[in-house]
């Protein structure tokens, strides 16, 4: 029997149910998610300067799992090649079963569109090379929430950062009471470069998690003021919290 990838292990999504008499039950459009559906293609809202925000990049369901320990290293190896571009910068990721949120600096609107789209083709290429694919990767155009004020960025760190322990909690009943401990860094994320969390918590590494220092670090350091240190007036990250 061929060995299956092992995944990393914060996520534990509901097993596939087919067929029955429910509604959405049978085969699903190839290359759309279950359950969301299409952007709109309306013109984005413009800012004129730089500014952090929250962008989500959906896959289509043909797609490996981002969980994926050989997936995860190839978009840490990927997106440390491309974390910084002229008037761009990927700051923070956190990959999900078929879906990744980042936290991104961009200088306007026009350099947030490059640096997305450049971002959008690494990951693309890096799981097609994992998955020995070709093709389309991502179902969707990205969706984007800008962040102008300390305490939004604070909200969105808190939930890209701890997303994993967001999709446990959804997924398990009284999920507060039943948190995996002792607490952990998800090592599908940029949590490991992050340096807002509050003292004194442990965060021992997982099996599949490396030292930062085994490869360059996947992300930039924040420039704007909002996102390195403005946030910080609300108080640090705890790592044992989990993201409503």
């Amino acid at each position: 029997m061929p060995r299956r990838d092992p995944q990393l292990s914060l996520s534990l999504p509901a097993p596939r149910r087919w067929g029955g008499r429910r509604v959405g039950a049978g085969r699903k459009r190839t290359g759309k998610p279950a359950s969301k559906p299409n952007l709109a293609h309306v013109a984005r809202a413009p800012f004129r300067k730089p500014l952090p925000a929250h962008v989500t990049l959906r896959l289509r369901t043909d797609t490996p799992s981002l969980r994926t320990v050989k997936v995860v290293h190839e978009i840490e190896r990927t997106f440390a090649r491309g974390c910084v571009r002229p008037g761009f910068r990927l700051v923070h990721y956190s990959l999900q079963g078929n879906h990744a949120h980042l936290i991104v600096e961009a200088q306007d609107h026009a350099t947030l569109g490059r640096g997305m789209m450049a971002i959008g083709s690494r990951l693309a290429r890096a799981i097609n090379r994992i998955a020995k694919r070709s093709g389309a990767v991502l179902a969707d155009r990205y969706h984007v929430r800008m962040l102008p004020t300390p305490k939004e960025v604070r909200n969105a760190l808190r939930y890209v950062l701890l997303n994993a322990r967001h999709h446990v909690a959804t997924a398990r009943t009284k999920a507060r009471a039943i948190m995996p401990t002792p607490v952990r860094h998800d090592p599908a994320s940029s949590a490991r470069w992050f340096d807002g969390w509050k003292p004194g918590r442990s965060q021992e590494p997982g099996p599949h998690e490396r030292p930062a220092v085994a490869h360059p670090r996947p992300v930039a350091r924040a420039r704007t003021w909002l996102l390195a240190v403005g946030w910080r007036r609300y108080g640090l990250l705890d790592p044992a919290d989990v993201p409503g």
